[in-house]
């Protein structure tokens, strides 16, 4: 007979000894390894950040890669591209320095200036041309050739005029050779939406061609004779920089446009040709090293999130900062 008040008892699973201890030891070991990945990582992720900064840094001191360490002759080119102003790609500060180290070059036989502008700015355009002719005088061995591809027109041609002979395409645009400062009126439409100006200046004239004033007769003047007086500028460095080889016409410095070909025969251009076929043919230096100073990174992206975004506003609504252009 069994015993009915027994108890049954299962049977103990034996675990080895120290198993407690070996636990603790395994997770102690994974603990320090994932703290090496960690540390690993860290310094991975460190390093790029350091490698980042340091190129950002490079970029917005100005940084680019040089034409590098030439050794053999070649022909240097400067590209002077877009409206020429203080604060674009087209600016005196860049074109200046990168026509100072193209003449600087041991290596560079001549300088080409590769010009692609409507013009712009009167003051940066005649900073270019002084700088072009101090360095034709430091250099009188190495000369300066403004190739036009598309477009050299008011400010753009001002620079040309300054070079030892200008080439063109034939279809190119040259001339422009004229003063203007635009803007608009909205008196009319202030009265019809009734809008009242209150300008308040010290100095009569302190208002000067105001757009949201009545135009005044003596001011419209004032500024006629301005532009006229830095129009007979523009005329005396054309003359200055071609010379003879101007050929007479009542429309030569009245603004018109002309075709490359019809340049060449007004001798505004001196003839046809391309960067290829200057640097090629007339430089005897077929290898070209661009001197160009180039846009930082940093400036890029200041462009990008809208650092800019005042000078589009000035290009849309010229007449909120009126200013004179060639």
């Amino acid at each position: 007979m069994s015993d009915n008040n027994s108890q049954v008892t299962a049977p103990k699973t034996s675990q080895p000894e120290g198993w407690e201890r070996k636990l603790i030891e395994q997770l102690a070991t994974e603990s320090l390894k994932e703290q090496r990945r960690k540390r690993r990582w860290g310094i991975f992720f460190k390093l790029l950040g350091f490698g980042y900064v340091g190129f950002l840094i490079a970029s917005v001191m100005g940084y680019a890669t040089a034409p590098g360490l030439e050794v053999t002759r070649h022909t240097a080119l400067v590209d002077l591209d877009g409206v020429i102003a203080s604060d674009t790609l087209a600016s005196a500060d860049r074109i200046n320095s990168s026509l100072r180290a193209a003449f600087e070059s041991s290596e560079s036989v001549g300088v080409i200036l590769r010009i692609n502008s409507p013009g712009g700015s009167p003051v940066q355009a005649g900073l270019i041309n002084d700088e072009i002719e101090r360095l034709r005088k430091q250099y009188p061995n190495k000369p300066l050739y403004a190739v036009v591809e598309e477009v050299c027109a008011s400010g753009g041609y001002y620079v040309a005029a300054a070079a030892d002979k200008i080439y063109v395409d034939k279809a190119s645009l040259v001339g422009s050779i004229g003063v203007i400062m635009n803007g608009f009126g909205f008196t009319e439409a202030m009265k019809k939406l009734g809008v009242e100006r209150r300008l308040i200046t010290a100095g009569e004239n302190k208002g000067f061609l105001d757009p949201f004033s009545e135009q005044d007769p003596f001011q419209t003047e004032f500024a006629r004779q301005m532009a006229e007086e830095i129009h007979q500028q523009f005329i005396a460095e054309v003359k200055a920089g071609r010379g003879e080889r101007l050929k007479p016409n009542p429309e030569l410095f009245s603004g018109l446009v002309w075709t490359g070909a019809k340049s060449v025969e007004l001798g505004l251009a001196d003839g046809l040709g391309s960067i290829d076929s200057v640097a090629r043919d007339v430089l005897n230096a077929e290898k070209i090293l661009d001197y160009t100073e180039q846009e930082s990174f940093a400036e890029r992206f200041a462009k990008r999130v809208g650092v800019v975004f005042g000078h589009g506003v000035r290009s849309v609504f010229p007449e909120l900062s009126s200013r004179w252009s060639f």
